[in-house]
């Protein structure tokens, strides 16, 4: 453990937040997504398509309903981030098949860093409608519709926190052994960029997804220039609470984030509003932030799940709804989880969104 987290630090042994968590997360070598499989029992968490393959297809009618609205072109671009273990990428390829028009049309590209789950993904998707990429060079025409299902919460922030009238940034320090955080004075071009989005308002710790944001640029590009949106449904708030909303996980249990360092999960909360403002100042139209129960039951969720449970046993049926209630049930996901699309200027498309 010691020899990784010196090769995680080098010789500064500090680094800003947001460098600590890419290195601890991404690494290539010593990442927690590049060496471990993180979904199911046997890992550390579970998603939403992980939990029910309704969710999956709520999310395929979603796109087939994009693609009606955009004229039906004869080549549509599907970019899902982060596409985990693949479940929704299979049951993706599995629905489209009763949608030949659509599956004929559409490339599927798959935006993955960790080579491990690429591996995995590879093993558990055949279809020569999908590809890998590390970018979004090579998609040059028709429209594009990007999907992230707990896509944002991984990417990593930065923590600043107002002292004394003082504003400093929180960074990783590698000590004796031990990882600790500190603050230092923050650099006038961040200060700017908090002032820039009205961060400094108020008082408390101040999280900015300056990682996301740079990884979301090309993304608002492609946009403008081809056409479409993109579809990002993640835990998280729609109104500035300045507080420390890391969080770290190791099976299934909350760890501590400076314990079973590169092999815990670390997220932080998403601030939505943050995010609207961003694509905003992207020149993108962004649509109401709504929930994920919201979401879901307009796609018809519930009625779908009635469909699929008629031709099950009783134990079939009180799992499927045990599934379906953990994603939109208030006291679950459904709440906690929002929705946020974001779409060329020109598009009119808006379902469960009004």
């Amino acid at each position: 453990m010691q020899t990784k987290i010196n090769k995680i630090f080098g010789k500064s042994k500090l680094l800003p937040l947001d460098l600590f968590l890419e290195k601890v997360l991404y690494d290539k070598n010593l990442g927690y997504y590049q060496k471990k499989q993180p979904f199911g029992k046997k890992g550390d968490f579970v998603t939403a398509p992980n939990i029910s393959n309704v969710f999956c297809e709520m999310i395929v009618i979603w796109l087939i309903s994009f693609w009606e609205n955009l004229n039906k072109p004869k080549k549509i671009n599907f970019v899902e981030l982060g596409p985990g273990n693949g479940d929704f990428s299979m049951i993706l390829i599995k629905t489209l098949k009763n949608f030949p028009n659509i599956l004929k049309s559409i490339n599927i590209y798959l935006y993955e860093k960790s080579e491990k789950l690429i591996k995995l993904q590879k093993k558990r998707i055949s279809s020569n409608k999908v590809s890998w990429i590390k970018n979004f060079e090579k998609i040059n025409k028709g429209p594009i519709i990007f999907f992230g299902n707990e896509f944002l919460d991984a990417l990593p922030i930065k923590q600043f926190k107002r002292i004394n009238g003082q504003v400093f940034e929180r960074y990783a320090f590698y000590n004796k052994k031990k990882v600790k955080f500190i603050f230092k004075r923050v650099s006038k071009n961040d200060l700017n960029k908090l002032k820039k989005y009205k961060l400094l308002k108020k008082r408390g710790l101040i999280e900015y997804p300056e990682y996301g944001f740079n990884e979301l640029n090309n993304i608002c590009k492609k946009i403008k220039k081809l056409n479409g949106g993109a579809l990002f449904i993640d835990y998280g708030y729609k109104y500035e609470n300045n507080q420390n909303t890391l969080q770290s996980v190791y099976r299934h249990k909350y760890n501590n984030i400076s314990e079973n360092i590169g092999d815990a999960d670390i997220t932080s909360l998403v601030n939505f509003n943050l995010y609207k403002k961003y694509f905003l100042n992207k020149h993108l139209a962004v649509e109401k932030i709504i929930s994920q129960s919201q979401f879901l039951q307009k796609m018809g969720i519930l009625e779908r799940s009635k469909m699929v449970s008629d031709k099950m046993n009783f134990k079939n049926k009180i799992d499927l709804f045990s599934r379906i209630q953990r994603l939109i049930s208030p006291n679950m996901m459904g709440e906690i989880f929002k929705v946020i699309f974001v779409k060329n200027k020109k598009c009119k498309f808006s379902l469960a969104f009004k």
